[in-house]
């Protein structure tokens, strides 16, 4: 104990003991306060084992339980149990003697309780005997129950299934409706700052630039760079067999600025990024933190989701032709190893094999893939509940329909630029 606690107590603070004064110190008696502070900290008894003894009858058995039937007791507590329902079995009646049992918790009322319902269910009437009144309380509020589970419903398998993809089909609607309206909102949020630019966040807008777009760059930039040389790589293994190697660079070129590049960006940002709002929104949905922000007059999506929105959709053609620029530059290496063509002869045929719009296309779907990734993270963000268990859900939803979004997205695109010959 240090000193502290002895001053609190009001006690002196032993002097520090030598091994010489140890013995004096043993034979000394102890001083009266001393006593007093001891005596105030009774050693609590501890109860023995439970156990039973059963006596015989001519209308019956008794069953006399003595000891501790408390948690403490572990397995024993549970043999005893099954022990007294084997010792009334042959019985037609039986009663339980509880007026010697030392100690009694919930646990040790819920096992004597169901031993009881046992017998009774088996024919054998059963009583308590000599209960005392704290006893009788425990055994009134741990009483054994069964609980009926409610039976499943067989249907089957072609209903379930059909069910199952008609209600996704429900969900989906209701997304898509949810998504519209939450779009509806935010642009007229924006008309409203437009009006009154002073309202403009600029410090958080861009703050949630530089957390989406500058520190998402190094992993954007490694896994392109790794993707355009893989497609590299493929493309000349396959178009040498036709003696058609120089044609990987227009297959490089073609397919990243129009496809992989903005692809995989928006792939990546829907994960780390669309998963960043939803959390972030829902951990502050489930903190009430939005519900203050409407009590002070702010709007939530003025404040916390506009500036997200525009960041990401600023971020995302900026990360795009990083991208771009990074999948050539991996085929650019790939083409100059493994198929014998120099950086010169591949920017010079790379000239020639794209365009203009080749490379615009690609920035012109970002701003769009952008737009959706963050309504749905923001959305999924706002339909958190107050647990961690709809948090976790929300998120994984979140990415996942982002994800798939963007695909669908990308393959509306090709259909209108197919279309449009663009």
């Amino acid at each position: 104990m240090d000193q502290d606690n002895w001053r609190r107590r009001a006690l002196p603070y032993p002097p520090r003991v030598t091994a010489g004064a140890l013995p004096a110190i043993l034979d000394t008696p102890v001083a009266p306060r001393y006593e007093r502070f001891f005596a105030q900290r009774p050693e609590r008894p501890m109860s023995a084992a439970p156990s039973l003894k059963s006596e015989t009858f001519a209308d019956g058995v008794r069953l006399a339980l003595s000891g501790g039937w408390i948690v403490g007791a572990g397995p024993l507590l549970e043999s005893r149990a099954n022990v007294l329902v084997v010792a009334a079995s042959t019985a037609r009646r039986a009663t339980i003697d509880l007026g010697e049992i030392e100690q009694l918790d919930t646990a040790g009322a819920w096992l004597i309780d169901r031993s009881r319902a046992r017998l009774a269910a088996a024919g054998i009437k059963t009583d308590y005997a000599r209960a005392s009144p704290e006893h009788e309380i425990l055994l009134h509020e741990a009483h054994y129950r069964v609980f009926d589970t409610a039976p499943v419903p067989q249907v089957p398998a072609v209903p379930a299934l059909l069910a199952d993809i008609g209600e996704s089909v429900v969900d989906a609607g209701r997304d898509v409706v949810d998504g519209v309206g939450f779009l509806g909102h935010v642009v007229a949020v924006a008309a409203t700052l437009a009006v009154h630019p002073s309202r403009w966040r600029v410090t958080a807008t861009v703050f949630h630039i530089e957390a989406f777009g500058f520190r998402s760059v190094p992993i954007i930039v490694l896994i392109n760079f790794l993707v355009g040389a893989i497609v590299a790589q493929q493309g000349i293994f396959q178009l040498q067999r036709f003696g058609a190697t120089a044609y990987v660079v227009d297959l490089i070129g073609i397919l990243v600025l129009r496809e992989l590049g903005v692809l995989l960006t928006s792939i990546m940002i829907a994960g780390r990024s669309g998963s960043a709002i939803t959390a972030e929104i829902g951990s502050m949905k489930m903190r009430e933190e939005i519900d203050a922000l409407k009590v002070m007059a702010l709007d939530p999506i003025e404040v916390l989701i506009l500036p997200r929105v525009i960041a990401l959709i600023v971020a995302l053609p900026l990360l795009t032709f990083l991208a771009d620029m990074a999948a050539i530059f991996g085929g650019l290496c790939v083409a100059w190893v493994y198929g014998g063509i120099s950086p010169e002869v591949f920017l010079a045929r790379l000239q020639n094999a794209i365009g203009v719009n080749t490379f615009a296309v690609g920035l012109i779907k970002a701003p769009v893939m952008a737009l959706v990734i963050a309504l749905i993270a923001a959305v999924e963000g706002f339909a958190v509940r107050g647990s961690a268990e709809s948090l976790g859900r929300r998120v994984t939803e979140s990415v996942v329909k982002s994800i798939f979004m963007v695909i669908v997205v990308d393959g509306l695109f090709a259909m209108l630029f197919a279309a449009v010959r663009y």
